[in-house]
């Protein structure tokens, strides 16, 4: 058992310093990106912005202003896809589509398995660009974002787009939408910068994205039943040998869950995209060899490792307070070993918040309190997850794709 315990201990660390590293490395990245600046390019190849879109009338109307202020000198296209909306989302399409050129509005037929890749799929159809770029039908890019994605794709050999920055809109709703910003900034952009510092691995984040049109017909476009479209699409690119370079200068806000009800819904849906995504792995021998392996990797220590040693934290952390504190081969006391990680983890978030000049005492107190609130809430999603993985796969059914409720 102690041998067991020692094991863990080990790996554990192991988690916390790459983790670690990847913070620094992140950090590193972004300062040299906020000072770099590039010369515009000779040409602007032409893009498609494809925007999926069911029953969003409360938000799509600002995207759409986003989209007609972006500054982009190629030709550039946005598609509205509206997927059968009830609401007023095809009353605010038109009523743009008929002003600006650049906005077309597009009634996708029904068809199976319903969710984001067959719309964006049907999208991809109608597309004749150079390259295309994702954004839901919540964000607000910022007017040089899709420029900035466009200019670094061009510009990085063997790349086949690039992925910019989600930030959050309603950070400061309540204590809910402010972790999940400094979950964004962390995970979501400092990490990822890391990993493009170190490993040149960028992921795709579902929206504010760019990939080459060729580049996608090549894979088949987006998995229709995977419900982390984002991630699969990824696996896919990268195991073709192609680059997503990451662009933490390319900005778009997008309004996230209010509620805690809104947010498990959501997260789920995200958890049981990976889990599924974990299962084709398996089926899939290039994505587990070469640089695909360290996407594939991450995934499990994300969406799983993570979790299991958030577990194994807080077995630590009672231990520690009935008296246990330390066994045969881990001669450090177990709650001091629990403190340890609290602190690494909320240096890590706090480090995002300084490379976003994002300090503030309410955001500080959120840090502190994130171990103990928002990050064991991954442990009753992955449970929550997996039980409805395994009764989708026994009853057969068709994937649902679980939309997040606007406010």
């Amino acid at each position: 058992m102690t041998v067991t315990l020692l094991a863990i201990a080990i790996a554990f660390w192991v988690l916390l310093v790459y983790y670690t590293v990847l913070t620094v490395g992140g950090a590193i990245f972004r300062v040299k990106a906020s000072t770099k600046s590039s010369p515009a390019l000779e040409s602007y190849p032409s893009v498609s912005v494809l925007i999926p879109a069911h029953n969003e009338g409360k938000v799509l109307g600002k995207t759409l202003r986003s989209m007609v202020q972006l500054v982009y000198p190629g030709d550039l296209t946005v598609y509205v896809l509206n997927d059968n909306s009830q609401d007023e989302t095809g009353e605010v399409a038109d009523a743009y589509a008929e002003v600006f050129t650049r906005i077309q509005h597009v009634r996708v037929p029904s068809g199976s398995p319903k969710g984001k890749s067959r719309v964006l799929n049907y999208g991809l159809s109608l597309a004749k660009s150079d390259y295309v770029a994702v954004y839901d039908a919540d964000n607000q890019p910022e007017p040089q974002a899709l420029k900035l994605l466009v200019e670094a794709a061009v510009r990085t050999p063997g790349a086949a787009g690039a992925v910019g920055y989600v930030k959050t809109l309603n950070e400061q709703r309540n204590w809910l939408t402010r972790m999940i910003s400094l979950e964004f900034s962390t995970f979501q952009l400092l990490m990822q910068s890391g990993r493009w510092l170190f490993f040149k691995l960028g992921s795709l984040t579902g929206t504010n994205m760019l990939v080459k049109r060729s580049d996608l017909l090549d894979v088949g476009g987006w998995d229709p039943y995977a419900l982390a479209e984002d991630a699969e699409l990824t696996l896919q690119l990268t195991a073709k040998g192609k680059l997503l370079p990451v662009v933490p200068e390319s900005r778009t806000w997008e309004q996230e869950p209010e509620t805690l009800r809104v947010w498990l819904r959501q997260r789920t849906r995200w958890m049981q995209g990976n889990l599924y995504l974990i299962e084709k792995t398996m089926r899939t021998p290039s994505w587990i060899r070469g640089r695909t392996l360290i996407h594939t990797l991450q995934t499990l220590l994300v969406y799983v490792c993570f979790v299991f040693f958030l577990l194994v934290s807080d077995v630590w952390f009672v231990l520690g307070l009935f008296g246990v504190v330390h066994t045969e081969y881990i001669r450090t006391p177990l709650l001091l070993i629990w403190a340890e990680s609290w602190l690494l983890y909320s240096l890590q978030i706090f480090s995002a918040l300084m490379t976003d000049s994002n300090v503030t005492i309410r955001n500080v107190i959120g840090v502190s309190l994130m171990y103990f609130s928002y990050a064991q809430m991954w442990i009753y999603l992955l449970v929550r997850a997996s039980l409805k993985h395994i009764k989708h796969r026994l009853s057969r059914a068709e994937v649902t794709w679980d939309k997040t409720i606007r406010f």
